[in-house]
């Protein structure tokens, strides 16, 4: 039986197909819009938008109309871990651990999915003029492949609506920065990642139990785009470690 993964088709943003290029792409004009549909899709796809919440950077004023709202605003009450150019040189995990209580030894399921977590990168360019976005920065994303390295967990408690997931999916996943469509991911990076964080989350909210864990790993793998199936869990379930 093969499991069931699938790119989810975004009724209000339709396939995009350029002459250019054989790839289609599923544009998201955010992180949170893309709703579940059943049909499959058997073309290369690719999941673009910025976490930062510019959508669109469009150059051209006759395109303005095609943006999309930014995400919404930080969840009140969030857990909200600071980071600057001092922690990210040294590697430093201290801040998530004195913002959320968090350590290897203690974990907070149930409130960390309640409150969820953010993230404020106080990172000061050494080029004031320096173009890039924080994702592109090698040193930034060092220091979240640490984090996820040590709590692998994270993509499930981070605050989805004000673009956490999406953020912190740039920070691990390969991608081009598109002045238009903002981070467009690789695609079977992408696929790899969310696969494995769903691994990951599921078996973390069982340990914990929490309730409805497939659903749960379910919506974070739709936040990026892509459908589970029920078998893939029945895999798992049939097969513990």
């Amino acid at each position: 039986m093969a499991a069931s993964i699938r790119p989810l088709y975004p009724p209000s943003c339709p396939l995009k197909h350029s002459s250019s290029s054989s790839q289609s792409i599923i544009k998201s004009h955010s992180p949170f819009s893309l709703s579940e549909s059943h049909r499959s899709i058997s073309i290369s796809t690719s999941v673009s938008f910025n976490p930062s919440g510019n959508y669109d950077l469009s150059l051209f004023e006759e395109e303005d109309a095609t943006k999309a709202p930014p995400p919404m605003p930080p969840k009140q009450g969030r857990f909200e871990v600071v980071i600057d150019n001092d922690a990210i040189a040294r590697l430093d995990l201290s801040p998530f651990h004195a913002a959320t209580g968090v350590t290897s030894a203690k974990e907070k399921a149930e409130e960390l999915l309640e409150r969820s977590v953010g993230f404020t990168i106080n990172y000061v360019r050494a080029d004031e003029n320096d173009p890039r976005e924080l994702s592109e920065f090698p040193e930034i994303r060092l220091w979240f492949v640490r984090l996820d390295a040590v709590y692998p967990w994270l993509p499930l408690v981070l605050d989805w609506r004000a673009g956490e997931l999406a953020r912190y999916a740039a920070m691990l996943v390969p991608h081009q920065m598109s002045l238009r469509m903002g981070v467009v991911f690789n695609p079977e990076a992408l696929e790899l990642f969310v696969v494995q964080k769903v691994f990951v989350v599921y078996t973390w909210l069982k340990e914990n139990d929490v309730a409805m864990p497939r659903l749960k790993a379910k919506d974070m793998a739709r936040m990026l785009g892509f459908g589970i199936g029920d078998d893939l869990f029945d895999l798992v379930d049939q097969n513990p470690l």
